[in-house]
């Protein structure tokens, strides 16, 4: 099968390959997926980069433990491994898996959901990392109710796309930032507010908002809390591009808690933990129209190195998605 891999960490012209490679076989709980779609998130060209450098103690420390690239997946279940209850072979499903820049990928069936059927492959491929980061991160760690105000930096890529439509559909007012040519778009997701960031500098207001869900990192913690009231949640995901290095990286990371000892605010962050219940959800909300991917460019397999390097502008528009066999 064709596949994209690498072998050591780098940019992605130089450390990406579309080769062909053996089909997976899926061990006990697992299943083979034919892949019909898969879609990029800053989680994998970390990977690639392998930065910042501390997460090589996890993928590897002077090469990554797996070749394989991708996690994003949808596409209809080819074979099961033993001991499998959820899935059988042709049913269509969606959720994360071990290398879904490919023709083919094993999935254990604890990341995995049923794809409702009127959903197209390349929609369903775009939910499960950006989906559920900003479900978990506004339900989970916001805490987010009905009739709060929330503030989203970063509300036209990936997860600020869905925060916007799962902040409305969860009751609260939102507010979101983003550049000019992105104001219609993220207004036409359910945005009450939308502060053109190049215009108007939004951590100069004071106390207004229940929460702040930043996706961009990049004003320091205590411009972050300025628009916070003296009891409202600060939630972090995210931190930048890879121009940024390994030290700036951590240092955006720590100093978000630097203050949480000095501050009657919380300070939380948001790791997407993939989970069947929450895939089911995000696949209803999405099968009933009441959120909705907006996609931005989508590539063919062998277009993997430059779906990467246009993420990892940082400008891209909601989500990149990759076009399977």
């Amino acid at each position: 099968m064709q596949a994209v891999v690498y072998r050591r960490y780098g940019a992605p012209p130089d450390v990406l390959e579309y080769r062909e490679i053996d089909k997976p076989i899926p061990a006990a709980g697992e299943v083979l997926i034919q892949v019909h779609a898969a879609s990029v998130n800053p989680y994998d060209w970390h990977f690639v980069r392998g930065l910042p450098k501390f997460i090589r103690i996890f993928t590897g420390l002077r090469r990554p433990n797996s070749p394989r690239v991708g996690a994003d997946v949808a596409g209809v279940i080819a074979e099961v491994g033993a001991n499998m209850t959820r899935f059988r072979p042709g049913d269509a499903v969606f959720g994360t898996c071990k290398g879904s820049f490919a023709e083919f990928a094993v999935a254990t069936e604890a990341s995995l959901a049923l794809k409702p059927q009127n959903v197209p492959f390349d929609q369903a491929a775009s939910l499960p990392i950006a989906g559920i980061t900003a479900l978990q991160g506004l339900r989970d760690c916001g805490r987010v109710q009905a009739g709060q105000r929330l503030l989203i930096n970063g509300a036209a890529g990936g997860v600020g796309t869905f925060a916007v439509q799962i902040g409305k559909w969860l009751g609260a007012h939102i507010t979101g930032v983003c550049s000019t040519r992105n104001l219609a778009l993220v207004a036409s997701l359910g945005a009450d507010e939308v502060i053109d960031y190049t215009a108007q500098d939004f951590t100069r207001i004071h106390n207004r908002y229940d929460v702040v869900f930043d996706l961009v990192g990049n004003h320091p913690l205590r411009a972050m809390l300025r628009p916070l009231h003296p009891k409202g949640t600060f939630v972090a995901c995210g931190g930048g591009g890879p121009e940024k290095s390994s030290a700036e990286l951590l240092k955006i990371m720590l100093g978000r808690f630097a203050l949480a000892p000095f501050t009657s605010r919380k300070l939380t962050g948001v790791f997407a933990k993939i989970n069947p219940p929450d895939l089911q959800l995000l696949g209803e909300l999405l099968d009933s129209g009441k959120i909705k991917p907006v996609l931005d460019r989508s590539y063919t397999l062998d277009g993997i190195v430059q779906a990467l390097l246009y993420l990892e502008t940082c400008h891209a528009r909601g989500k990149v998605t990759i076009a399977v066999g």
